[in-house]
């Protein structure tokens, strides 16, 4: 078995982060989103694996490499235009051959990971199994039917009338023939290959199709929101370690210092991440935080948030439910104080009351 990896993509909602990061590298608990799945997928006993990349190329392949650090043999994919998950399974036909393979959609975590997915896979063998979890707004994700036997009957995109509760998760296992499926259909009315008008035709073909409903907890984390809620159950798993230098300062809860970090006068409250070569001083964080490599925080309250690498916040209470950039700066100014919410793309610098 293979595993295709899907790269590609503008990530338009995660926008101004995304002007200059993959969104696949946005980090949550101070790991980029990407390599949730790519752990999942050695941990599922699959190794040789294709990242299908878009403009964001060079970035995918400086942070993943050759895959070894993951136990993975890594090739890369080109797509030139991101035309819809079914055209990168046509564009990455030559690497998949008539393999099986797991497809993953590289912005997507699944916290119990991938592996009995892919065990019910080899035993059954069936043209296509797809993952599905149970949605309270059904409407916004791709919707399966499924029978009594576990089959899927039928698939719908984001409807209007949802006929079950089951999204598709962005997870999927096929065999060879889904080939067959994507040679034979057509561009939907937004000019892509969707992935399910695939497995659509598989189930018109009478190919068998199975369901898999999950238990657990999956994520998409194509939005500021959803991030951060992502960012929050990676940190509440955290293993509270310390390999820094923490003086005069209060940790509660699951904390982790990275290696060189320094935190003085401080409060930590967990779950919270101090990336490696990090400065708290005379501040507070978390709960629910990602302090990334590196960042520099000084007399600051931050909550809830996720700070990437290279960082400067100074002076700023309360900081919360904010994204913040590569090598962006925070400072304040005079005004009254109040509670900030902030998105902020790499390399911007504010000025805020506090």
């Amino acid at each position: 078995m293979k595993a295709l990896v899907l790269s590609g993509g503008s990530g338009t909602r995660l926008r101004p982060i995304t002007h200059t990061l993959a969104k696949q590298l946005v980090p949550v608990g101070n790991k980029p989103v990407l390599f949730h799945g790519l752990e999942a997928i050695a941990a599922a006993g699959v190794t040789e694996t294709a990242i299908v990349v878009g403009d964001t190329r060079a970035q995918i392949e400086a942070a993943v490499g050759d895959g070894s650090r993951f136990g993975l043999d890594v090739t890369y994919v080109w797509q030139r235009e991101p035309l819809g998950l079914a055209h990168a399974v046509k564009t990455a036909r030559d690497f998949l051959g008539e393999d099986d393979f797991v497809m993953y959609l590289g912005d997507n975590v699944v916290f119990d990971g991938i592996t009995d997915f892919v065990e019910r896979f080899r035993e059954s063998r069936p043209a296509a199994q797809i993952m599905l979890a149970r949605v309270d707004d059904p409407g916004q994700f791709g919707v399966a039917e499924v029978s009594a036997d576990g089959r899927v009957t039928g698939l719908q995109e984001k409807p209007r009338r949802p006929r079950s509760d089951l999204a598709v998760v962005g997870v999927y296992l096929f065999s060879a023939a889904v080939h067959k499926a994507v040679a034979e259909i057509e561009p939907s009315a937004r000019g892509e290959l969707e992935i399910t008008d695939a497995i659509q035709w598989l189930i018109d073909h009478d190919l068998r199709t199975d369901a898999a409903v999950m238990t657990g907890y999956w994520k998409d984390t194509g939005n500021v929101p959803d991030m951060l809620e992502v960012n929050r159950l990676v940190l509440r798993d955290l293993e509270p370690s310390n390999a820094g230098l923490v003086l005069d300062s209060e940790i509660s809860g699951r904390v982790v210092v990275g290696p060189g970090a320094r935190v003085t006068g401080s409060v930590i409250v967990g779950p919270a991440v101090i990336g490696a070569g990090a400065t708290v001083t005379n501040s507070r964080i978390g709960p629910c935080t990602s302090i990334a490599e590196n960042c520099r925080i000084a007399d600051s309250w931050i909550r809830d948030s996720i700070v990437m690498p290279r960082a400067s916040i100074t002076g700023v209470r309360p900081l919360e439910t904010s994204l913040i950039g590569q090598d962006v700066e925070i400072i304040r100014t005079p005004e009254p104080p109040g509670a900030h919410r902030l998105v902020l793309g790499d390399r911007s610098r504010v000025q805020i009351a506090s």
